[in-house]
């Protein structure tokens, strides 16, 4: 069937998602971790420069039969989830992300937290519309914009800080590093849930 660009002006909803549009969140951390308070958690907000919605990956298993193959569905997994931090001068949040690593893993020896429960928390991602929402500011929402998507991890913890380079020949930038995080597992919530 041919279609017009009216027709695919209809279709595109919003004028289209927007990859620039949308906010990241770690509402709690563990023991000991801390971005600074509620403020640090808006800067996290913030600072938190790129992110992932997440893949949905389920396995194939093949099943060999009289000669051709048969595809069933195998398990879910999921992947690590990376997001990429703008560093302030106060290191606020490289200096959280150290301290939780340090918490599940000592630099000096291989002590650290054994129960999952002390170094897993959730986080979340949200995809933001362009439109402003009909009752205006709103926290839960982006400010005046409202979620199209919002994905909530389950009981993620850090697994790498990468490196930041370092050198004279660097000017006019501001330092950045990424995390990356393992996921137990990710459900998509209803776009107006709030952070939970």
């Amino acid at each position: 069937m041919a279609h017009s660009i009216q027709d695919f002006k209809k279709a595109l909803i919003g004028g289209g998602a927007r990859p620039n549009l949308f906010e990241v969140a770690i509402p709690t951390l563990p023991n000991g971790v801390d971005f600074g308070g509620t403020e640090g958690q808006d800067n996290f907000s913030m600072l938190c420069k790129a992110a992932a919605l997440p893949a949905s990956n389920i396995a194939s298993i093949d099943v060999p039969f009289r000669g051709r193959i048969m595809k069933v569905a195998g398990d879910r997994t999921f992947d690590t989830w990376t997001v990429t931090v703008i560093n302030d001068e106060n290191f606020a949040i490289r200096n959280a992300m150290e301290i939780w690593m340090q918490k599940i893993g000592q630099y000096g020896d291989a002590s650290g937290d054994t129960n999952p429960a002390d170094y897993m928390v959730d986080a979340y991602v949200k995809q933001l519309k362009r439109s402003a929402s009909a009752t205006g500011f709103n926290s839960a929402t982006g400010g005046g914009l409202q979620a199209a998507a919002l994905y909530k991890f389950y009981s993620i913890f850090p697994t790498n800080i990468a490196a930041i380079d370092l050198s004279y020949d660097t000017s006019d930038t501001i330092e950045e590093f990424t995390v990356e995080f393992q996921v137990q597992y990710w459900t998509p919530q209803g776009p107006q849930e709030a952070w939970q």
